[in-house]
């Protein structure tokens, strides 16, 4: 127990490094075998990271601890055009990679009822601009932002036949700092918190709830709900977020299905809805700030314009013989920018839509599980459309991102 405990510890400590952005700013799945099955969870739990996807999951899993690690390389950037004062292409990846750690454990405490801890990163945004889009209106250099999100959930699950139910309590903590945003000073109801003022922290709470049930031998149903997860402010960045630095981690649901099409191959499903427009600093537009409609930072303030979004997964598992496992996916959904929103989002340019995921499952001789995983988001552009407003020189922002991760975990049951 003191070494599951010290895994969780070590996780919880290395995951703040991490930042992502697949759909949106979540990531694409939790766990290194649903990020290899294109992020299913909702109806497949596969191992202790099952509470990220569905808390009811947990009930199938039995006893088990999973440890792994995604390294993540995403490719960003922007291009600003018909601006006389800084057209350019500028180059987001003044920081180029980062280490993405997991952690799950999970116990049977009777035949019908578990308890577990999942310990990921929820999701992120990096942009390190070494040379400013905004240097030639004032902005200092490298410019951009970092967001880490964590989250720890304590969670119980209860089966009944063939059904279960689970509940977990989400313990969420991030951290954020912004760069360079100098030009945006006169936008902000306070230019004293708005940029270059280190790291701040946040740490609130939500509940995600979830439901299995297989309907027949070959079909298992699942559905869940996160609430929205209300974070303290950054008030090293109240003269940024709108409502004086608040941060809040959006409400999201989904359903699932699991199809075991023959006693080798497994295809699962999920949908899930991110309502990220429902974050005032998320989802306000920009729009307001250069009509004097409203400030960075102030009551229902300016933010970055992201709209609510859907995303589909679909993953396979083929069994290959009993020591092997072959998994893949695919994942889309409709990237969140609005083209009228581009130049705020040269900071969290999060536009990819398409995913493809590959990877394999092995089985040791000590009862335990080494899984690999592959994720390559394709290129999206995303080019502006009335995004510069008049005040800053008119023109274009276009933005760009790619994204690829390689992830390595083992699990053992005990």
């Amino acid at each position: 127990m003191k070494k599951i405990l010290l895994a969780a510890a070590t996780a919880a400590a290395l995951a703040p490094c991490a930042a992502l952005a697949t759909t949106g700013y979540f990531s694409h799945g939790y766990g290194i075998k649903s990020k290899a099955m294109g992020g299913v969870g909702i109806a497949l739990p596969q191992d202790a990271l099952a509470a990220a996807s569905n808390p009811a999951g947990m009930a199938w899993v039995g006893n088990r601890v999973d440890l792994g690690v995604d390294w993540f390389k995403p490719d960003r950037g922007a291009e600003v055009v018909g601006n006389p004062l800084f057209s350019g292409s500028y180059n987001g990846n003044g920081t180029s990679s980062f280490l993405i750690p997991e952690f799950g454990y999970n116990r049977m405490l009777n035949p019908n009822l578990s308890f577990g801890v999942a310990v990921f990163g929820n999701g992120g945004m990096n942009t390190t601009y070494d040379a400013s889009p905004f240097a030639a209106i004032g902005g200092t250099s490298p410019a951009g932002v970092d967001l880490m999100q964590l989250f720890v959930a304590p969670t119980m699950a209860w089966k009944s036949g063939n059904q279960s139910f689970g509940a977990s309590l989400n313990l969420a903590y991030q951290r954020f700092e912004a760069r360079g945003l100098q030009p945006f000073a006169g936008f902000s109801s306070n230019a004293a918190n708005l940029t270059d003022k280190g790291y701040d922290d946040s740490t609130g709470y939500g509940v995600r709830l979830g439901w299995t049930g297989q309907v027949s031998p070959a079909v298992t149903l699942g559905a869940t709900y996160q609430t929205k997860t209300k974070m303290s402010k950054f008030d090293k960045y109240s003269g940024l977020f709108a409502d004086q630095g608040s941060f809040d981690i959006p409400e999201n649901f989904g359903a699932g299905i699991a199809w075991k099409a023959s006693p080798a191959l497994t295809i699962a499903s999920d949908i899930v809805r991110i309502n990220y427009g429902d974050v005032p600093a998320v989802g306000n537009k920009a729009d307001c700030l250069f009509i004097g409609a409203c400030q960075l930072g102030g009551p229902n303030g300016g933010g970055f314009g992201w709209q609510n979004t859907t995303v589909y997964k679909l993953g396979l598992a083929y069994e290959m013989n009993p020591g092997l496992t072959l998994r893949g996916g695919f994942v889309t959904l409709k990237q969140p920018i609005p083209a009228s929103q581009t130049l705020f989002n040269i900071l969290a340019p999060g536009v990819v839509e398409n995913h493809l995921t590959l990877g394999a499952t092995w089985k040791t001789a000590s009862n335990g599980e080494l899984t690999v995983s592959y994720m390559h988001a394709f290129e999206k552009k995303v080019n502006g459309s009335g995004s510069i407003p008049g005040a800053l020189g008119g023109g274009e922002a276009n933005l760009r991102m790619s994204q690829e991760s390689l992830g390595i975990a083992y699990g053992w049951k005990y």
